[in-house]
């Protein structure tokens, strides 16, 4: 009877033991079900964890669209968020100089207008005028700008704007990034006036042109909705500078104020009657107004 007792036993740790090497040993098959479904799982994971991207420039033909690209310098401020909210309203895109020292007070600013498609780029580290400062320097204030820009966004600016448009050959080359200069200057930091930039920024602007405003002033942030109204009654498309000069390669160190404007030849085969030939159909040539 104690033999018969014993053997039970033995018998049940067997059955035991083999049912835990059972559940800890799983066949071939088993185990890369397991690991496909781990993996999955940290795909759908990382994939959870991956932030937003800005979305990618319009496709616009600005030879074709009559355009103009608002321009903002020296931000973001403390009146940024208020501009994005006006350009989001008015389906307007604008492209920000951005100070490398005031991206780090606003950096979920310079996050939000990456991610609502208007460009981020760069206007030096501490508003310097660059022509007076040796090369090392100079490729320090934009360095330290590109990184700020681009930690706070996601983005690393592609263009560049000189403080004051003060810049020359060995700043040009210091910079290696195509530089912005602009076609219309609103003067906005000197008047503060939001009349004045309100009837600048509706009346001077021409196709291909570059609008320079402040939205680190107040008066320009409160001018904006009104004058992007009276662009758009204008029949303007708002684009960024990379979406103006789209199909137009941009060197580095070469100055842009402003897309210059195809224009179709005039020709005339064979001329009108009564006009020599060679001679444009449409009377003497008159000068152009001035600009």
């Amino acid at each position: 009877m104690r033999i018969r007792t014993i053997a039970v036993i033995g018998a049940g740790l067997l059955l035991v033991a083999g049912s835990a090497a059972g559940a800890g040993c799983s066949g071939p098959e088993e185990k890369r079900a397991r690991t496909a479904g781990e993996n999955a799982a940290l795909g759908k994971k990382a994939q959870s964890k991956r932030p937003p991207a800005p979305p990618p420039p319009r496709r616009i033909d600005c030879d074709r669209a009559k355009c103009v690209s608002l321009t903002f310098d020296d931000g973001p401020g403390p009146y940024t968020a208020r501009l994005l909210d006006t350009l989001k309203a008015g389906g307007a895109r604008a492209t920000f100089f951005l100070l490398g020292e005031n991206v780090h007070a606003h950096p979920d600013v310079v996050r939000r207008m990456a991610m609502e498609g208007h460009e981020v780029a760069n206007h030096t580290w501490s508003h310097s005028n660059l022509t007076t400062l040796p090369p090392a320097a100079v490729r320090s204030q934009i360095q330290r700008t590109q990184q700020a820009v681009k930690n706070a966004s996601g983005v690393a600016p592609t263009l560049m704007r000189p403080p004051y448009g003060a810049t020359n050959k060995q700043v040009g080359r210091a910079i290696g990034m195509p530089l912005i200069l602009w076609s219309v200057d609103t003067l906005d930091w000197r008047h503060r006036s939001v009349s004045r930039d309100t009837k600048i920024g509706i009346k001077e602007p021409r196709s291909g042109g570059i609008v320079l405003f402040h939205d680190i002033h107040k008066p320009s942030v409160d001018a904006i909705p009104k004058v992007v109204d009276g662009l758009k009654k204008r029949g303007f498309t708002l684009v960024t500078v990379s979406e103006l000069f789209q199909g137009t390669p941009l060197k580095p160190g070469q100055t842009y104020n402003e897309r210059a404007q195809k224009t179709e030849p005039v020709t005339a085969s064979p001329p009108p009657s009564g006009s020599p030939a060679g001679a444009p159909s449409g009377g003497p040539h008159r000068p152009s107004p001035p600009r």
